[in-house]
């Protein structure tokens, strides 16, 4: 690592999803130095364990690998995975973060033939498939994975199963030895695109999540659904392992809840009305396939709302305005039983489903403050995501020298978002994150002009 060169001038994203490769290929095609550092082994984020997009419910495989193209062919982009920040300090345009690289065990030279995998037989939960599935402790991270190296688990070093794994290796590219390693990095601008995380649904006590196996999140079922995800692509009920036909979606699972989160993750309804033409998709026109919609409110915008439209016209899924008081299972077939009361109409329900699937809230998943708590300027709102127009413009009337914040914020780190408004949001923190280090520039070659003898 020691060949990372730094200077004022450099950008730093942190977190390596489609918001921070957006962030990152902006600045770097515009002639800036970027370093993106990502805490797994591959670049993708979530949109790596997605089926579908909305609306147009189009592969993420297709925008990620435009993606992944631009970044193999920039020479100002320079990559650095299962790395995270530790701490920031400094001002803008003269930021120093600290970074923690974690082993992978394996050397850039691998080659991804597998062989080490091939050798080991111990397995792990596949985090990829968050843990729905198992993979072996030397793996790839997915059939996309940026860089295409293998990782070695921690788990077998130290194992005959290592030692397994590195005679395997036909060009000697694993290294049981590696060290976790410090790094200081400067930078001029540094921008968090560290996305979200998925609210922890067994938090959501009556909703039995962890408790029944029938009741997943939609997280959850985007893998399902992927024919490399942990069913092979089939819609099944995991208790059984038999087809799941008729499928609930429990909308605000965990959202606008002073008891859990209390915003709106904006991205849960459409999420929902794009699973609900999953069943479409997999069963055809089989009368026992079947949608049901459990909502407060159904919150689309712009052009969200012509597909919501198309779906409220499919006779295969049902609306219930309602809040789902709690799920039982039944006790003879087993089956999830949705418990409350229809608002239309006031009439009490117990619904019983082959699956159960909870639109879980979005939160971010760093706690920014805790790295930037030197980094003066930059603001969380009472979610923890980064307000942008507090943090980083400072007062509309400021005088042209006055100090300007660095630390931006791009995508689910600011705010709760969708990939289409993640990528709009990214762009626009590069071209932040760029009048910054240009600033830096600016001032330098003034500096250089009024010293010639510096």
């Amino acid at each position: 690592m020691t060949d990372i060169v730094a200077t004022n001038e450099t950008i730093l994203v942190i977190g390596g999803g489609i918001s921070g490769m957006t962030t990152a290929l902006e600045a770097a095609e515009c002639g800036k130095d970027v370093i993106l550092i990502e805490k797994n082994p591959a670049l993708g984020g979530r949109i790596s364990q997605l089926y579908k997009y909305f609306p147009k419910l189009c592969r993420p495989s297709c925008g990620q690998e435009i993606n992944l193209r631009r970044i193999k062919a920039n020479k100002r982009l320079r990559v650095l995975t299962m790395a995270e920040i530790e701490n920031l300090t400094g001002e803008a345009g003269n930021y120093t973060a600290t970074i923690k690289i974690h082993p992978r065990y394996v050397k850039e030279n691998c080659t991804a033939c597998g062989a080490c995998a091939r050798a080991v037989t111990a397995q792990i939960d596949d985090p990829h498939n968050y843990g729905m599935s198992k993979i072996g402790a030397a793996y790839l991270p997915n059939n996309m994975a940026y860089p295409q190296r293998y990782v070695i688990d921690r788990s077998i070093v130290g194992t005959e199963q290592g030692e397994q794994a590195k005679a395997a290796c036909p060009v000697d590219a694993i290294d049981l030895d590696m060290q976790e390693q410090s790094m200081a990095i400067k930078c001029g601008a540094v921008v968090f695109a560290t996305g979200w995380r998925p609210y922890d649904a067994a938090r959501i006590e009556p909703y039995g999540y962890g408790r029944y196996e029938d009741v997943i999140t939609s997280v959850e079922l985007e893998r399902m659904m992927d024919p490399f995800g942990p069913t092979a692509g089939k819609l099944v009920c995991p208790s059984t392992g038999e087809e799941a036909k008729d499928i609930a979606f429990i909308q605000c699972a965990g959202s606008r809840d002073r008891n859990h989160l209390p915003h709106c993750s904006r991205i849960c309804c459409m999420a929902s009305l794009k699973q609900s033409t999953y069943l479409g998709e997999k069963y055809g026109d089989d009368e026992d396939a079947k949608a049901t919609i459990y909502y407060i409110d159904i919150r689309t915008i712009d052009r969200f709302e012509d597909f919501e439209r198309q779906v409220r016209q499919d006779k295969k899924v049902k609306f219930i305005k309602s809040k789902v008081a709690n799920i039982v299972k039944h006790p003879e077939s087993g089956k999830p039983v949705l418990i409350g009361v229809d608002t239309h109409g006031y009439h009490r329900y117990e619904n019983a489903h082959d699956l159960v699937v909870l639109a879980v809230g979005m939160q971010p998943s760093l706690d920014i403050a805790s790295i930037t708590h030197t980094a003066h300027g930059i603001a969380l709102d009472s979610s923890g995501f980064i307000e942008l127009d507090s943090a980083n413009d400072g007062p509309a009337n400021a005088p042209a020298n006055a100090h300007v914040n660095g630390v931006f914020g791009a995508g689910c780190a600011s705010n709760p978002l969708d990939v289409n408004r993640s990528v709009q949001n990214a762009t626009a923190a590069a071209l932040r994150a760029i009048q910054v280090v240009n600033r830096v520039a600016a001032s330098s070659a003034t500096s250089a002009v009024d010293n010639p003898n510096q």
